[in-house]
């Protein structure tokens, strides 16, 4: 997402970086260009108009352009001012009140409701809570059956809704399942519409009226753009959200939803959703968001999406490992499988500073089933050779790349490359010695 804005933004700032000194001039070409760069992500006019101007407000003073970094203070405004158009603080679910407390997701068809509750689930599963899924959407063929199945993939509690049944019957019915089961946390799937009706407004505030829900969520598809800020200001206006999950996000290269919701219906943007899996759904927090934007990377994301998917054990005896200079191709394979872990790896590379302005790496898309190449020949290496690769001669190699699916060339390549990691991680291992480590887990 972000990924055109981001590139026109930087381009400004880089012009603005190469003058010693600012004028007011300068500085409102400059924010003529971020302007237009808003206006072709699809932002909402009139929010880039307030934006642009309380820029200029704190950009054109004296202090900012008598100082001695002005170009960097320009950055820091537009990066502050960013940060509050997409709400300032990150937001919380609200999951106070009696158990079970309920989520009610709405929105209309093909926005990804059924997997997003489903995600949300996990993640609250994770957090220690008791979450339990309820289809409450009758109207789509499959769907109750969809979100049993990722119910299942989940390993979450769902409602065992039956076709035909009365939605607003069925959310009652499921609350007071939810109790007796001693589950804390309700999380409704209702019907959506291909638009905005009568019929389904009347369903959704009844089933509203029933449960009394903490949280109306509106799940929204980030790729319609501005079509996503207007059916979120109808759904607010009807149903009084609380706030927002956009989905579909990495598909949205201009961003302008994001951008546009919490200037023009008031409500925060709680999630996320940044691809199919169930673990692809993240926190939406509008100062990293806006880090992101500007080419400064996402480290906290980052250290959390490690945090989640490595394995602390794992990660001890890889740094034992570092410091003996035993990394072996089986250490080599459980690192990429641990780095699958954290996502699409295009998603990690932006995530780091100064990554995404490095020429070579534009639009570079690594490539997922490499990966899994690499991984299978390493799984037809016997464990001998998979601990001393040294011994891998002419005629092991071809038997590894016909066991592999591979070629032989391939295989020669991977290790090629891994006595160049290994070399590598000799010199990690002596800095180690002198209390200098690396980071762990990012030779994936």
């Amino acid at each position: 997402m972000f990924d055109r804005l981001s590139d026109k933004l930087n381009q400004v700032f880089k012009k603005l970086k190469g003058r010693g000194t600012l004028t007011e001039a300068q500085v409102t070409e400059a924010l003529r260009e971020v302007r237009l760069a808003l206006l072709e992500a699809d932002v909402n006019y009139k929010v880039t108009k307030q934006f642009i101007e309380q820029i200029r407000e704190r950009a054109v003073g004296e202090e900012v352009l008598k100082s001695l970094t002005p170009a960097q203070q320009v950055i820091k405004i537009v990066h502050e001012e960013l940060t509050m158009l997409l709400g300032g603080e990150s937001p919380k679910l609200d999951l106070s009140g009696r158990p079970p407390v309920a989520l009610m997701l709405v929105g209309l068809q093909g926005s990804g409701k059924t997997t997003t509750a489903a995600k949300l689930a996990r993640r609250l599963k994770a957090q220690g809570r008791q979450p339990y899924l309820v289809p409450a959407d009758v109207q789509r063929p499959a769907a109750i059956e969809q979100l049993k199945r990722l119910a299942a993939d989940a390993g979450v509690g769902v409602y065992d809704t039956q076709p035909g049944q009365n939605p607003v019957a069925i959310s009652d019915a499921a609350m007071e399942a939810a109790y007796a089961a001693g589950y804390d946390t309700v999380i409704l799937d209702t019907a959506g519409r291909l638009h905005i009706d009568g019929p389904l407004m009347e369903e959704l505030k009844a089933i509203r009226a029933k449960v009394e829900p903490r949280e109306i969520l509106l799940v929204a598809d980030a790729m319609t753009g501005q079509d996503a800020v207007a059916v979120a200001q109808s759904f607010d206006d009807l149903l009084k959200l609380t706030g927002v999950i956009l989905t579909k996000v990495e598909g949205d290269a201009r961003g302008g939803a994001a951008l546009s919701m919490r200037a023009v219906i008031g409500k925060p943007i709680k999630f996320l959703g940044v691809g199919e899996k169930l673990d692809a759904l993240e926190v939406f927090h509008p100062d990293r968001l806006a880090s992101r934007i500007l080419g400064m990377g996402d480290v906290l994301t980052l250290i959390e999406k490690a945090q989640e998917s490595f394995d602390v054990e794992q990660v001890k005896a890889l740094e034992r490992k570092f410091r003996q200079e035993a990394f072996t191709l089986e250490d080599f394979r459980q690192q990429l499988i641990q780095l699958r872990k954290m996502g699409p790896l295009e998603g990690l590379l932006d995530m780091i500073p100064g990554l995404g302005k490095i020429k070579a790496l534009k639009g570079a898309k690594p490539d997922e089933k490499e990966l899994r190449r690499v991984e299978a020949i390493i799984l037809s290496m016997t464990p001998e050779e998979r601990t001393n690769h040294q011994i891998i001669n002419g005629s092991r190699r071809r038997r590894i790349a016909k066991g592999s699916g591979t070629t032989v060339e391939e295989v020669n390549r991977l290790l090629k490359n891994f006595a160049a990691t290994q070399k590598m991680i000799k010199q990690f291992g002596k800095a180690g010695k002198r209390g200098r480590m690396p980071l762990p887990g990012m030779f994936g």
